[in-house]
């Protein structure tokens, strides 16, 4: 017989060893992607039995190197001390380029291949061309369109959102939610002036930003943010932090959100009155907060509900779609998230999903938590959007209870 001690004990001790080995392996996953995001695709389109002429195979070679060698020393000039802009756009563009690369060089490389063989078409050599050349169009094909939809004025994505207990008399409010804008390395200042023209567009009762503004301190983008301080909103515009503001001086953001009229809600809430009903819209910190050091940032709920009734509705912005739990324990009726940005390039999606319950959309989460994961306004790092379409999104409030027609 075991003694349940001496078992627990080699389970703690064989768990603690497993986690061990994983921190050890995580160690060198910074170091071993950029050789297979670069190394995969020269393997798949110039060494996969194409037989190229030996200067095309050189040639071919020199850039994959080139471009892991660069890739590197751009991050550390670009998002390193130095900060410097023009490096870290041809950063971010080779992270992009890479792995939209690497990404169907994969799949193609096997997949087409193996159909080819199965079809019998032409001998190795030729079915390794065909492949390469497939490859290589398709990437291109995807890289043009995906930068012309990182770039454009995101869509507006409407959503009908019932909330059993909401009151008739905030039926029909509209919600207009922009998040994850990222102004950074590009300048995107008019950009900005546009995403403001088109929420204004809208004639929204409360406009949200759920953070992400910037890569980058509130004095160095402000240009690119001062739009903002334009948009309208019939009862108010709020806004939380995210993550990436504690990458460059959180504060600075909140304050330069406060001086363009938006409501920061930083553990707090406030009321949105309408037809003699009343709706709690409440704030916290991004779940990144505390860690950072800032003195008083942390994500608190009880905090940001304190006071309020506990009988109305609860709407809920928190940067991370992860906080819901949190929320639904708390009573939250609706959550308003961003963070995701829909995976922003095929097939990151399936990454995301392993740290976030959503990637986009409108989910249900316990009893009465609904929560809505927008893939954000606009991109992070590379300038592509592939198969995760950017979006602003109006959400309109419903009541089980219609307010009575007016004659």
């Amino acid at each position: 017989m075991t003694d349940t001690s001496e078992a627990r004990s080699a389970d703690g001790t064989a768990q603690g060893a497993r986690q061990s080995g994983l921190s050890r392996l995580m160690r060198y996953v910074p170091m071993i992607a950029p050789v297979l995001l670069w190394a995969v695709p020269c393997v798949v389109l110039l060494h996969a039995g194409q037989h190229w002429p030996l200067p095309v195979r050189l040639g071919g070679t020199a850039l994959f190197v080139t471009g892991l060698v660069v890739m590197p020393l751009a991050m550390v000039r670009g998002h390193g001390r130095r900060q410097q802009d023009r490096a870290a756009v041809v950063r971010d563009t080779l992270l992009g380029a890479s792995w939209v690369l690497f990404t169907w060089s994969v799949l193609l490389g096997v997949l087409l291949r193996l159909a080819l063989t199965v079809a019998g078409v032409g001998d190795g050599q030729s079915r390794a061309r065909i492949v390469g050349y497939v490859v290589l169009g398709v990437a291109a094909v995807l890289l043009a369109w995906g930068y012309h939809e990182a770039r454009r004025v995101p869509r507006v994505r409407q959503v009908d959102v019932q909330l059993p207990r909401l009151g008739p008399g905030l039926d029909g409010t509209r919600v207009a939610l922009i998040t994850d804008t990222h102004y950074g390395p590009l300048d995107r200042a008019r950009w900005s002036e546009r995403v403001c023209e088109t929420v204004n567009s809208l004639e929204a009762d409360l406009v949200c930003h759920t953070g992400d503004i910037a890569d980058g301190t509130a004095e160095r983008r402000r240009a690119q943010a001062v739009p903002l301080g334009t948009v309208r909103a019939t009862r108010a515009r709020v806004y939380v932090t995210g993550n990436h503001e504690y990458y460059s001086e959180a504060q600075g953001w909140v304050d330069l959100m406060d001086e363009l009229g938006w409501e920061p809600l930083r553990n707090r809430h406030l009321l949105v009155e309408r037809g003699g009903d009343t709706l709690v819209v409440a704030g916290v910190d991004d779940v990144t907060a505390e860690s950072s050091g800032l003195a008083g940032h942390r994500a608190h709920l009880a905090g940001a509900l304190d006071g309020a009734d506990p009988d109305l509705p609860v709407l809920l912005l928190a940067h991370q779609p992860k906080f819901v739990d949190r929320a639904a324990a708390g009573g939250v009726d609706l959550q308003l998230s961003g963070h995701t940005h829909g995976g922003q390039i095929w097939p990151f999606h399936h990454l995301v999903r392993i740290d976030q319950p959503t990637v986009a959309g409108l989910s249900r989460h316990g009893t009465r938590t609904l929560l809505y994961t927008s893939r954000g306004t606009g991109f992070w790092g590379p300038p592509f959007r592939v198969f995760a379409p950017s979006e602003i999104t109006l959400l309109v409030l419903r009541s089980p209870q219609r307010p009575p027609a007016q004659p």
